[in-house]
């Protein structure tokens, strides 16, 4: 029998040029995977990948959360995905029903509320019909950011739901032209936002540096990890929710607003006298009636807190000295008769008791007092369109 002659151990690849080898190829592999995910950017389509409305009931208000251990949702800031989860996406819109869209901010998205205590909830709960017997169905497309640009980057995706009516929520403070980009949701969708500036031809301008840009790296799979982590994250807290029915963490106590407010006449960096129809955002309201075309767009200015504090004749609350908000609501009451808009005043439509923790942010009872004097106006809306 033949003994075996050992190689030569020059020969063979030690363990050190093997080990290097195989990190090299994962290296490799990763720029590959890397490569391929930027110049596929796929992130979108991953967006329109939902288990809501399917193995989880789509959610009554776009996800927005700061504690997901505790809300059971999440910030997010694309709108595919954001979307995807809400019950407005579940299947065609239903012949007989007459879909409404409620656009604002927290107030309207329903901050230290439950998702069936909001306004939409509220509006559903009524049961409207119109005259050609069609259910109203109130959709919550609220969002706790204080920008008019931000409801019309919303409402422009969300003309894809085929609306009849949008209720247009607003406040001074969401239309100072200076604070039309801040919103996040604004700056991290450049390309649709850069499109509605130029469309409508808003002074605001395209390339602020307040835009995120989505350079080459961040398209990559590393770039993205961030957001991958958070579209994953969104369909595991549909467990819960689907469990629950919670998607805001409404805490047992919190702090009233100020009613014992500041002597401060400022509003912004404005003084009396200094606010003008140029420094408020007019034009992306009105960017929003022309983009809907035959379709009505309610104005509707929201309830504020008439706080009693030994300031309050110098201002409302902490948001709004008196000079300011009265010269808006002037200043708005005339754009929107020149312009053709249907507007509904309703600053003062909540009393002061039924604030919550914010001189914007009312209670139910508070819901209930706007949806009743809003009844009337959009029946009547309603029963005119065809």
């Amino acid at each position: 029998m033949a003994k075996h002659t050992p190689s030569d151990p020059s020969e063979a690849p030690s363990a050190g040029l093997f080990l290097r080898n195989v990190i090299l190829k994962a290296l490799l592999l990763l720029v590959i995977l890397n490569l391929g995910f930027a110049k596929i950017d796929p992130l979108q389509e991953l967006g329109q990948i939902s288990l809501y409305n399917g193995l989880f009931p789509g959610r009554l208000r776009l996800p927005f959360g700061e504690d997901f251990e505790e809300s059971y949702n999440i910030s997010i800031l694309q709108l595919d995905a954001m979307f995807a989860s809400h019950k407005i996406s579940a299947g065609s819109k239903p012949e007989d029903e007459f879909r409404v869209l409620l656009l604002g901010d927290s107030s309207v998205w329903g901050f230290l509320l439950g998702p069936d205590q909001t306004l939409s909830a509220a509006f559903n709960a009524k049961g409207y019909m119109t005259a050609n017997d069609k259910r109203l169905r109130f959709y919550n497309l609220g969002y706790p950011t204080m920008s008019v640009l931000k409801d019309l980057l919303l409402l422009d995706f969300a003309q894809r739901y085929k609306p009849d009516l949008v209720l247009w929520f607003i406040t001074l403070e969401s239309l100072p032209a200076q604070k039309q980009l801040a919103s996040p949701l604004v700056q991290y969708n450049l390309e649709p936002v850069q499109i509605l500036i130029n469309r409508f031809h808003l002074g605001l301008d395209p390339n602020d540096e307040r835009f995120v840009h989505r350079t080459f790296w961040k398209q990559t799979l590393v770039g993205q990890r961030r957001q991958l982590a958070d579209l994953l994250r969104l369909q595991l807290l549909g467990v819960m929710w689907a469990a629950t029915g919670i998607d805001h963490d409404v805490p047992s106590s919190y702090e009233p607003p100020q009613v014992e407010i500041s002597d401060d006449v400022t509003f912004q960096d404005f003084q009396p006298g200094e606010l003008s129809t140029e420094d408020l955002a007019f034009d992306v309201l009105e960017a929003g009636n022309i983009l809907m075309e035959e379709i009505p767009v309610v104005i509707i200015n929201v309830p504020i807190l008439l706080a009693s504090g030994e300031n309050n004749p110098i201002r409302y609350n902490s948001y709004y000295p008196r000079w300011a908000y009265d010269e808006y609501r002037d200043m708005l009451g005339v754009e929107a008769a020149e312009r053709g808009w249907t507007y509904l005043d309703l600053w003062d439509a909540v009393p002061s008791q039924m604030f919550t923790d914010s001189a914007i942010h009312y209670s139910p009872k508070g819901v209930e007092q706007v949806v009743g004097r809003l009844r009337e106006t959009i029946l009547r809306v309603a029963n005119q369109v065809p």
